[in-house]
């Protein structure tokens, strides 16, 4: 498989929704905690992405073999067209996962076992998105495991790993007893602070299935918009991005973020105006590009707030 085939089969283009959460939190844990330790940064940041590369590879896999016709796998899917045999698509998974979990491993020794539970949940949760006889992609449950999965999961992960040492959760095993203690208050300020990224990016899985609705019933797949409708869909789509706004202006309130943040509400417009234009035609060529569009307003200028404060204050 050439490079470029490769690429297409990871969507490598996608990855920037999996980006903004990890440099929230490397940005967010400097500014709360004063901590920041690069190699498990990096460690950290290898392993997510991979897993990431792996997850749209199963899914782009798994497209393919359920597809309803060779005419859609040939025209919809990326290994259709780019001819790529299914066992050299297995054997890039299987690597990929491969090299995810000694990095995830790797990380749990230079952290603690909560690293590891954090870590088998987003796993499962990433390889049945997509895998096995009901995948949670084929179900109303894909946004919500998308949105929490990267938006709050990879999020935290970036805090923790940083700041593993500070109180926010601890998970003890001591013979035949497990415990786990977490400060409420802390673990709270983190749901907080993620809520953008868990919208946006549920936004992201929403906006898919909302312009795919048609053809998705038509290859099996019962996405939320075909539960909610397609009217309550958008209306979804449009409160998401409000209490994203919300959220930042609580924690500023709260005194999480810096007032520096509250510059953000100035994004909220030019973001208004593209939610508009997916309101008035929901169609994946014209107006899918929204909802990208939007978590890269939203959080990108989230995290050049955060970096200011960070770099100047």
């Amino acid at each position: 498989m050439s490079i470029a085939t490769f690429l297409k089969l990871v969507e490598i283009q996608t990855k920037i929704a999996s980006v903004f959460p990890f440099l929230i939190g490397c940005l967010f844990v400097y500014y709360r905690y004063d901590s920041f330790q690069p190699l498990n940064t990096a460690i950290f940041f290898l392993s997510m992405l991979t897993f990431d590369l792996t997850t749209t590879a199963i899914n782009n896999y798994m497209d393919y073999r359920k597809a309803s016709s060779e005419a859609y796998r040939r025209e919809h899917n990326v290994i259709g067209q780019q001819n790529i045999s299914e066992r050299v698509v297995v054997i890039t998974i299987l690597s990929l996962l491969s090299i995810a979990t000694v990095l995830g491993i790797w990380l749990v020794f230079r952290t603690d076992l909560f690293v590891l539970l954090v870590g088998m949940v987003c796993f499962g949760i990433g390889i049945f998105y997509t895998f096995g006889p009901i995948p949670f992609s084929r179900m109303p449950l894909g946004e919500i495991f998308s949105g929490i999965t990267m938006g709050f999961g990879i999020l935290f992960l970036s805090i923790y790993v940083n700041a593993f040492d500070q109180g926010i959760v601890q998970l003890l095993w001591q013979g035949r007893m497990i415990s786990l203690q977490a400060d409420i208050l802390l673990v709270l300020e983190i749901i907080l602070i993620s809520i953008p990224c868990v919208f946006t990016i549920a936004n992201l899985m929403l906006a898919n299935n909302i312009c795919d609705l048609e053809e998705d019933i038509r290859n099996q797949r019962f996405t939320l918009p075909y539960y909610i409708g397609k009217k309550y869909a958008i209306w979804l789509f449009n409160g998401l991005y409000i209490l994203s706004f919300i959220s930042i202006v609580l924690a500023v309130l709260l005194g999480l973020l810096p007032s520096i943040l509250l510059i953000i509400l100035l994004v909220s417009y030019p973001v208004y105006q593209l939610v508009r234009t997916f309101n008035n035609k929901q169609v994946k060529s014209e107006t899918f590009s929204v909802a990208v569009k939007n978590l890269v307003l939203v959080n990108g200028s989230f995290a050049m707030l955060l970096a200011i404060t960070v770099l100047f204050y």
